[in-house]
């Protein structure tokens, strides 16, 4: 064993050595001068309406991507709400009832958030922001919620939550399969509706990836609770 493990020994360093020869060959190769993507990305960026760089590369070059990003994140929460031996437990409370300071600040940033999530989705076609961004606010709000003692609605029941969960990325991939239908490509948006529908995706993706990351949260934090929530 021990013959075998010295034989095994420089493996990972000759696997790094081929690696780091690997990257230094794809380096070297560049060209020294390149035209870049911004022309074609300003472009796209004009024809959509959109003067966010950034968000126009990620709906529209980077459609893929970010739609798989989506699809890995909603099957993660999946996969972690139903392990979850009693599906109660996300309803439960995390503590008591918060303190009056914690409470009145809870009362504060809430609603400060929500408007703080929605601004970012507005604004995010011509400056920083987005889902992604709006979501982490979002889901901060739900865990500020429960961490002050509150537990999800009883009338947002399994079906309620399965729903807001599924709806961004079952309304982005809708949309990527219209353009198919409308005689386009997978993700090519219509000429003329991009930024309104690229506002749609960007709203419910919030919703969903919002959602997403309070119930992580939830799902890890409530299992010995013992109390049920209202």
């Amino acid at each position: 064993m021990r013959d075998r493990e010295r034989l095994l020994a420089p493996v990972p360093v000759l696997v790094a050595l081929a690696t780091l020869a690997v990257v230094t060959r794809a380096v070297l190769s560049l060209p020294r001068s390149a035209e870049g993507l911004y022309g074609p990305v300003a472009e796209a960026a004009a024809r959509a309406g959109i003067s966010n760089r950034v968000t126009a590369v990620l709906l529209d070059f980077r459609g893929y991507d970010t739609l798989l990003e989506i699809a890995v994140l909603m099957l993660a929460t999946v996969a972690v709400l139903s392990l979850r031996e009693d599906p109660r437990q996300l309803y439960r409370r995390l503590s008591e009832r918060a303190t009056p300071v914690l409470a009145a600040l809870t009362r504060i940033l809430v609603p400060l958030a929500f408007v703080v999530s929605v601004h970012l989705v507005w604004i995010g076609s011509s400056q920083p922001g987005g889902a992604f961004q709006a979501a982490a606010v979002l889901g901060a709000t739900g865990i500020l919620l429960s961490l002050s003692g509150y537990a999800r609605p009883q009338w947002v029941g399994r079906t309620a939550m399965r729903s807001i969960l599924a709806v961004g990325l079952l309304t982005f991939i809708g949309i990527a399969v219209l353009a198919m239908v409308a005689g386009g490509a997978l993700l090519e948006y219509p000429e003329g509706t991009r930024k309104t529908l690229m506002l749609v995706i960007e709203s419910l993706l919030t919703l969903s990836i919002g959602a997403s990351l309070a119930s992580l949260f939830l799902s890890s934090a409530s299992g010995d609770s013992e109390r049920d929530g209202r």
